[in-house]
């Protein structure tokens, strides 16, 4: 059997591409939790660039997705989790999400991450 022709098969949404130039003061923050604001920062069907912004205290709660993360520490400091294992990262540091593996993050001083998705965030981009 085709995996189109399996009734439980989704067939991702396709998103086109987004301009070539990005200019940080044209983009929008969206506010997203208590502290945390994002900003998308370029994309195609297959990859994602998105920057957050984190207060002291705010949480990216525990989550899982089905797409490969990388997120690069910019700035602060962050007790980060990733399966069973929760570390303090800070400017300079990366952590690498595997799909399907919970994760989440607590900002321990302000900071901003730069995470990138593969594929892209579906769920980020509204209707």
């Amino acid at each position: 059997m085709l995996l189109s022709q399996n009734k439980n098969y989704k067939k991702m949404k396709t998103f086109g591409a987004s301009k070539e130039f990005l200019l940080a003061e044209e983009i929008e923050w969206e506010v997203v939790a208590e502290g945390v604001k994002r900003k998308i920062k370029g994309y195609d069907d297959k990859i994602m660039l998105v920057v957050v912004e984190f207060e002291k205290g705010a949480e990216g709660s525990p989550h899982e997705h089905h797409h490969s993360q990388v997120t690069y520490v910019e700035s602060g400091e962050f007790d980060f989790t990733i399966g069973d294992v929760t570390k303090k990262v800070k400017g300079g540091d990366s952590v690498y999400i595997p799909p399907h593996v919970l994760h989440g993050a607590i900002c321990r001083d302000k900071g901003t991450l730069i995470d990138v998705f593969s594929p892209i965030r579906e769920d980020f981009m509204g209707d």
